[in-house]
C-alpha cells in the first residue's frame, strides 16, 4: 500500500526531524515538533504521535494528548464507524503501560459507555477496578454506576455491580434503593429499607430522617402488598404509630390500605377501627375517620352495582328455570336443589341493606368518636364529659356516660368543676322520678376529696335544693345540720396522723353553706334556730357585713331592737373600712329612726364615733346624717357645727360640694347675709383653684344680689389670678358684663389692667418667642412671620389692645407710628414732636418724695443687638427711619423716665 506525499516530511519539518533523529528519547523535542504541526492534517500528526510514542511508550503526556485527538476526531461519528475501533484499540495500546492512570480509564470507559458495548465495558470497568489501587475506586465506581442505571443494560448486572459497590461504601445504600425503586424490585427495596431503619448507627448522605424513610416504607409496604412478602407489614407499621406520634393517623390509613390492598376487607375496618379509637390529636382522627368513610362508601358503591348485574342475570336464569320446571315437574333434580339451597338468605350475597346501615351508623358515631379524642388528650376535662353526655338520648348511655365521668376524673387534676358531673348525675335521676337513686348519688359526691371547699359545698346546697323541691324540708335542715356539723376531737386526730386534710374537715367554715342553711332557717325554722346559726356564723368567724344587717334586720323584724343594735355594734368592731362603712350607714340610720329625739346623746356619741373612726373618704355621708339628725332633733347651731367639720374633714375633691351644702342649709336657717363667713372660710380653706374661683364667682353674686358691687368687684379680683384669659372666657366675660352694668370708666380699666396682668403671667409664650426667632436669624424673620408663629401657638390677637382702642379717646399720632413687639403700652407714642406725649389717663401716680429721682440720672444700657437676632435688625430699621423723621421722643426711654416726663407735662 502506498503512502501519501502529504504524509512525508516536508522541508519545513527536516529541522524537527533531525533533533529527533538525533536524540528520539527526548519527550521536549517531540512535543515541540507536535506543536510546530497543530494545524497539519490528523493523519499526520498520528504518525508523529506514534513514532513518539514507539520512543516513548511511557509518556502520559504523549498518551494523553493523543486519545484526545483521537476522541475529537470520532466525536461527531456514529458508533458504529470504524474509527471507533481504532480508538479502542489506541486506548488498549495505551493501557498497556499507562493502567495506573485512572484518567485514561475514565476516558476509555466513558467512550465505551458511548458505544453502547454493554459487555466489553463491564468487563473494562472490573479490568480498571483490579489495576488501579482502592484510593482511587471512587472515581471509576461514579461512571460505573451511570453505565449500569442506563437503559438497555441487563437488571442483573446493575443488581450484581450495584451490590458489589455497596459492599466498597455501605453509605450509599439509599442510591441502591432508589435504583431499586425504579427498577420495580419492590421486594428487595422493602427488605433493604427496612435494614436501614434497623440500623441505629446509619446516617443518611442525602439529609433524611428516620421518621422520612419510615414513611417511605410505609408507603411502599402498603402500595405493593401484593408484590412484597416476608415481612411483618404489621409490626412494623404499628412500631411506626408508637414511635412517630405526629404522623400517627397516615400510618393507621396505610396500615389499613395495605389490608385492603391484600383483599382482607375486614380486617381493613378493623384497623379504621382501632385507628379512630386510640388517636389523640383531632387532626388525626379526621384523617382516619375521612379514609374510613370513603372506603365505607365505596364498598357500598361497588355491592350495589355487583347487585344490580347480578338481578339482571337472575331474572333472565329465573325464566329459563321456569320453563324447565314446567317440562320436567315430576323430576327431582339434585342440582336444582343444591342450586336453591345457594340461594338461601344466609347464603346471600346481597349484603346492601347491612352495608348501608353500617355506613349510616358511622356517620351518626362521628361526634362521639370526636368527643372521646378529646377525653383521650386529658380525661379530666368536666366540659368534654357534658358534652359527651348531651350527645346521647338514651337514659341508659347517659347514666353509664356519667358512671365512667366520675370514675375517671380526679378532683385534684380536673379542668373546670368536677362537682357538677356528680349534680348533673342525681339531677338525670331526678328527672326520672327516681329520687332514691339521687340522694344515694348526692351521698357519694359528699365523700369526693374535692380541690376546693366551695365545690364540696355546692354539691350539699344542691342535695338540699332538691329534698326542697320535693317537699322534704326537714330532709333539707337535717342536711344542712350534717353538713355544718363541725369535726369530732377523735376524727381531728385521725386526719392529722395521715397528714393529707380533706376538704371536708373545712367544710364547717364554708360561708356559701352557712348562708344557705341561715336562709333555710329563717324561711323553715324558728327565730331561735336562726339566731343559733347566725350565732354560729359570727362564732366561726365568716360572717361579712350583709350578714351581720340580714341578722340585725330579722332582730329588728321580730321587735328585738336592742339585740339588733348589739349586732351592729359587734359588726362595727369585727370589719375595718370599707367593708364597715354599709354597716354604719344602715346602724345610725336604724338607731335615729327608732329613738329619734329621746336618745339625742347617745346618738350623738354613736356618730361621733363614727367619723372619728372613717377615713376622709368615707366620711362625707355619715356628717351628712349626722347633720341631718341635728336638724330634726337637736340645734341649729349644732348642724352648723356639724358642717363645718365636714367641710373640713373631707377630702379636696369634694370640699367644693360639702361648701355648697353648708351654705345652702346655712342660708336656709339663718339667712344670706350668715353665708358671708362660710364664703370667706371656704376660700381661705385650700381649695382647689377651679372650685376656689367657682366659690369666689357665686360669693361674688351673692355680693351683687345683696349690693355691694364693691365687695363683688375685689371677689372678681381676687379669682381673676386663677383665670387664664385665653382659655377661661367665661369668667372674663362675666367680669366684662359686671363692669357694664355696675362699672365705670376707671374700674373698667382696672379691669383691663388686671386682665393684661394674668395674660402676662400666664403666657409663658412670650419669653420663649426671641430664642425661637433667634434661631430662624439665618431665615430673616419678618413681624409678619413671627405673628404667623404666634397663631400657630395658639395665641390670638391682643384683645386687650382691642379693648384700649375702644376707651380710649382717637389719638392724634400719625398714621405711621408703629407698635413694639412683646410690649403692653400704657398709652399711645406720640409720632409728632420728640419729647411730647400723649395724656395717659391708665398713669401710676408716683408718690412724690422730693425731686431726687428727678434729679439723679439712671444709666441706660442697650440690650444687645444679637439677642433680638433678625427681628433686632428690623426694628433697628425702623428706628433709623424714625430719627430721619425727627420721631426719636421716648423711644429709647425707660418705663421710669416716660412716667417723669408725662408727670412734668
Amino acid at each position: 500500500m502506498s503512502i501519501s506525499q502529504e504524509l512525508y516530511p516536508s522541508e519545513e519539518d527536516f529541522l524537527y526531524e533531525e533533533e529527533v533523529l538525533r536524540n528520539p528519547n527526548s519527550l521536549k523535542l517531540w512535543w515541540r515538533y507536535l506543536i510546530a504541526r497543530s494545524e497539519a492534517p490528523f493523519k499526520k500528526r498520528a504518525i508523529i504521535y506514534e513514532r513518539a510514542l514507539k520512543a516513548l511508550p511511557g509518556s502520559y503526556k504523549l498518551w494523553h494528548a493523543y486519545l484526545r485527538e483521537r476522541l475529537e476526531i470520532v466525536r461527531n461519528l456514529p458508533v458504529t464507524h470504524s474509527q471507533y475501533e481504532t480508538l479502542n484499540n489506541t486506548f488498549e495500546r495505551a493501557l498497556a503501560t499507562m493502567h495506573k492512570m485512572p484518567r485514561i480509564w475514565i476516558m476509555y470507559l466513558t467512550s465505551l459507555t458511548q458505544q453502547k458495548l454493554i459487555t466489553k465495558t463491564r468487563r473494562t470497568f472490573d479490568r480498571a477496578l483490579c489495576a488501579l489501587p482502592v484510593t482511587q475506586h471512587d472515581r471509576i465506581w461514579e461512571p460505573y454506576l451511570i453505565f449500569v442505571s442506563q437503559k438497555g443494560c441487563p437488571i442483573e448486572t446493575s443488581l450484581r455491580v450495584y451490590r458489589r459497590y455497596l459492599k466498597y461504601d455501605p453509605s450509599h445504600i439509599e442510591d441502591f434503593i432508589d435504583f431499586l425503586i425504579a427498577s420495580e424490585l419492590w421486594q428487595e427495596a422493602a427488605e433493604r429499607l427496612a435494614g436501614v431503619l434497623n440500623d441505629d448507627q446509619f446516617h443518611s448522605i442525602k439529609g433524611k430522617t428516620k421518621h422520612r424513610l419510615w414513611l417511605e416504607l410505609c408507603d411502599l409496604l402498603t402500595q405493593h402488598a401484593k408484590e412484597i412478602s416476608g415481612l411483618n407489614v404489621d409490626a412494623i407499621i404499628r412500631g411506626g404509630v408508637k414511635k412517630f406520634t405526629d404522623e400517627v393517623g397516615r400510618l393507621w390509613t396505610s396500615l389499613a390500605d395495605y389490608y385492603i390492598r391484600r383483599g382482607l376487607l375486614e380486617k381493613a375496618r378493623d384497623i379504621f377501627e382501632e385507628g379512630i379509637t386510640t388517636v389523640i390529636r383531632v387532626r388525626d382522627f379526621s384523617v382516619i375517620f375521612d379514609a374510613y368513610s370513603q372506603f365505607e362508601e365505596s364498598m357500598l358503591l361497588i355491592r350495589m352495582e355487583t347487585v344490580d348485574d347480578s338481578d339482571d342475570q337472575d331474572g333472565e336464569e329465573n325464566a329459563l328455570e321456569k320453563d324447565e320446571e314446567e317440562e320436567d315437574d315430576d323430576k327431582l333434580d339434585i342440582g336444582k336443589l343444591e342450586k336453591s339451597l345457594s340461594s338461601f338468605w344466609l347464603k346471600d350475597d346481597n349484603d346492601v341493606d347491612l352495608r348501608l346501615a353500617r355506613f349510616e351508623n358511622l356517620m351518626e358515631r362521628r361526634p362521639e368518636l370526636a368527643n372521646s379524642v378529646l377525653l383521650r388528650q386529658n380525661p379530666h376535662n368536666v366540659e368534654q364529659w357534658h358534652r359527651r353526655v348531651k350527645l346521647f338520648e338514651d337514659p341508659t348511655k347517659q347514666i353509664i356516660t356519667y358512671t365512667e365521668a366520675v370514675k375517671t376524673v380526679d378532683p385534684m387534676k380536673a379542668v373546670g368543676k368536677p362537682h357538677t358531673l356528680w349534680v348533673a348525675f342525681a339531677k338525670l335521676y331526678e328527672s326520672h322520678k327516681d329520687v332514691a337513686n339521687a340522694r344515694v348519688i348526692f351521698d357519694k359526691a359528699v365523700q369526693v376529696n374535692y380541690k376546693t371547699v366551695d365545690h364540696l359545698a355546692s354539691v350539699w346546697c344542691e342535695w338540699a335544693e332538691m329534698e326542697l323541691r320535693h317537699k322534704n324540708f326537714k330532709g333539707a335542715l337535717e342536711l344542712m345540720r350534717r353538713a355544718t356539723a363541725e369535726p369530732s376531737v377523735e376524727v381531728r386526730r385521725r386526719v392529722a396522723a395521715d397528714g393529707n386534710e380533706p376538704v371536708q374537715m373545712k367544710l364547717h367554715k364554708s360561708l356559701k353553706l352557712w348562708a344557705f342553711y341561715v336562709d333555710l332557717e329563717e324561711s323553715l325554722g324558728t327565730l331561735q334556730s336562726t339566731r343559733e346559726v347566725y350565732e354560729k356564723i359570727l362564732d366561726h368567724k365568716i360572717a361579712t357585713p350583709q350578714i351581720i344587717i340580714n341578722y340585725a334586720m330579722l332582730l329588728e323584724d321580730n321587735k328585738y331592737f336592742e339585740d339588733a343594735f348589739k349586732v351592729y355594734e359587734r359588726g362595727v368592731k369585727i370589719f375595718k373600712y370599707p367593708h364597715v362603712k354599709d354597716i354604719w350607714i344602715t346602724y345610725l340610720s336604724k338607731f335615729v329612726k327608732r329613738y329619734g329625739k329621746s336618745k339625742l346623746e347617745r346618738a350623738r356619741e354613736l356618730f361621733e364615733n363614727a367619723v372619728q373612726t372613717a377615713p376622709a373618704d368615707y366620711v362625707k355621708t355619715l356628717y351628712l346624717q349626722y347633720a341631718s339628725l341635728e336638724e330634726n332633733y337637736g340645734l341649729a347651731k349644732g348642724a352648723m357645727q356639724v358642717y363645718n367639720q365636714a367641710a373640713k374633714a373631707v377630702p379636696d375633691n369634694e370640699k367644693l360640694g360639702m361648701y355648697e351644702i353648708y351654705i345652702a342649709r346655712a342660708a336656709e336657717i339663718f339667712g344670706v347675709p350668715k353665708t358671708r363667713e362660710i364664703y370667706e372660710q371656704a376660700i381661705e380653706s385650700g381649695l382647689p383653684e377651679k372650685d376656689l374661683k367657682t366659690m369666689c364667682l357665686r360669693y361674688a353674686e351673692l355680693e351683687k344680689s345683696l349690693g355691694e358691687i364693691d365687695r363683688s368687684r375685689a371677689l372678681l379680683k381676687h379669682a381673676s389670678q386663677f383665670s387664664d384669659p385665653r382659655t377661661d372666657i367665661e369668667f372674663w366675660t362675666k367680669w366684662h358684663e359686671f363692669e357694664v352694668q355696675h362699672g365705670n370708666e376707671d374700674t373698667f380699666r382696672e379691669m383691663l389692667r388686671v386682665k393684661r396682668s394674668v395674660t402676662t403671667s400666664y403666657s409663658q409664650t412670650h419669653f420663649i418667642l426671641p430664642e425661637y426667632l433667634m434661631q430662624k436669624d439665618q431665615m430673616q424673620t419678618t413681624l409678619e412671620e413671627a405673628k404667623d408663629v404666634l397663631k400657630k401657638a395658639g395665641i390670638e390677637e391682643d384683645e386687650m389692645a382691642a379693648l384700649e382702642r375702644k376707651v380710649l379717646p382717637p389719638s392724634t399720632t400719625d398714621s405711621g407710628a408703629m407698635k413694639r413687639l412683646g410690649f403692653v403700652s400704657a398709652g399711645t407714642v406720640n409720632g409728632g414732636e420728640p419729647g411730647i406725649a400723649a395724656a395717659n389717663k391708665e398713669d401710676i401716680d408716683l408718690p412724690d418724695e422730693g425731686e431726687s429721682d428727678e434729679e439723679q440720672e439712671i444709666a441706660q444700657k442697650e440690650v444687645p443687638a444679637a439677642v433680638f437676632g433678625a427681628l433686632g435688625a428690623r426694628k433697628r430699621e425702623e428706628d433709623e427711619a424714625e430719627a430721619a423723621a425727627g420721631e426719636v421722643g421716648d423711644n429709647k426711654l425707660g418705663a421710669l423716665e416716660r412716667f417723669k416726663r408725662m408727670r412734668a407735662q
